[in-house]
């Protein structure tokens, strides 16, 4: 049976569970080596990962690229408007040509259906690089992230301020499979998918939705936001205006935990959703993060194929 991974419930729990105590194995095991040196035991070796790109990306591109060839395998970029996908083949005929060629197939683009499409048509393994709907492989860093502070997940208190978006979702699907808590900011309108919130309050998880910023940083272990602007959209004026008394400073960060966390997946808008003396301070985790995407994309790679 072909392991996509589109959401984070397609793996479940103990296979997330997996993934994070491999990631920290494998990372811990590569303490001082080069970037580029192959993991001892190489075991992708002779598989090639193609990547379908139709969105700008540092982190999500350089991370697979790095995380297939740690692991002995090899990559392969393909902008969606170099090729045939964006003169108008379709995405079903574009994984039953792929399948014959690469062993697995990332995709980063805005419509969720066109992954969803793609998976169903192809007969390897299709990986969710972003959609507009959820961003699984960012999250499963961040719960790399957050376990390596010896933070534990059930019963941990997350803080989510500004944009009810696809990262959020991800949180909020996170939260349900290991019953930790979730208080989302936003103003209104900008709210995040019902489906995922009712989904998660259904497992065993609360999460509550305020439009008071300090009420839901209140006692909170980790404090989480993202770019107010997503790629694609043009500079909203509006909703920049709305998201203001969202932004994570210094003060609203006083009114957590001592021993918080911030946490951002980049990229990040420094003087709008976040200030410089959170990013930069004490309490931030985003280089942590920002590594760990490595460390948690070749786990995923590794379950996807069926080496876990």
């Amino acid at each position: 049976m072909i392991r996509h991974f589109l959401n984070l419930s397609d793996a479940g729990g103990d296979a997330i569970a997996a993934m994070l105590a491999n990631a920290m194995d494998r990372k811990a095991a590569r303490a001082g080596w080069p970037k580029g040196k192959v993991d001892a035991d190489a075991p992708l070796a002779g598989h090639t990962l193609g990547m379908i790109f139709e969105k700008n990306s540092t982190r999500t591109r350089t991370s697979f690229e790095m995380a297939i060839k740690q692991l002995g395998g090899d990559s392969m970029f393909m902008a969606a408007g170099q090729m045939q996908l964006g003169r108008g083949e379709s995405v079903a005929d574009t994984a039953r040509v792929l399948s014959r060629y690469v062993d697995a197939i990332l995709i980063r683009t805005d419509d969720h259906a066109k992954v969803e499409e793609l998976a169903a048509y192809a007969s390897v393994p299709v990986v969710n690089g972003l959609t507009d709907l959820s961003h699984p492989c960012q999250i499963v860093a961040d719960l790399l992230t957050i376990v390596e502070q010896g933070k534990p997940l059930p019963g941990l208190e997350v803080a989510w301020l500004g944009d009810g978006n696809n990262v959020l979702n991800s949180v909020v699907e996170a939260a349900g499979i290991f019953k930790f808590n979730v208080r989302i900011a936003v103003p209104h309108g900008y709210e995040s998918d019902s489906a995922f919130i009712d989904a998660a309050n259904a497992s065993g998880a609360q999460i509550t939705l305020t439009r008071d910023a300090s009420e839901a940083v209140a006692g909170a272990d980790i404090i989480v936001t993202d770019t107010w602007v997503s790629m694609g959209q043009e500079h909203a004026h509006n909703k920049m205006a709305a998201m203001m008394p969202y932004q994570v400073n210094e003060r609203l960060m006083a009114t957590a935990k001592p021993d918080a966390k911030f946490l951002h997946c980049l990229p990040a808008h420094r003087g709008e959703e976040v200030t410089d003396g959170v990013i930069d301070g004490p309490q931030s985790l985003i280089w942590d993060e920002a590594e760990n995407r490595l460390h948690a994309q070749k786990s995923i790679l590794l379950w996807c194929f069926g080496k876990l």
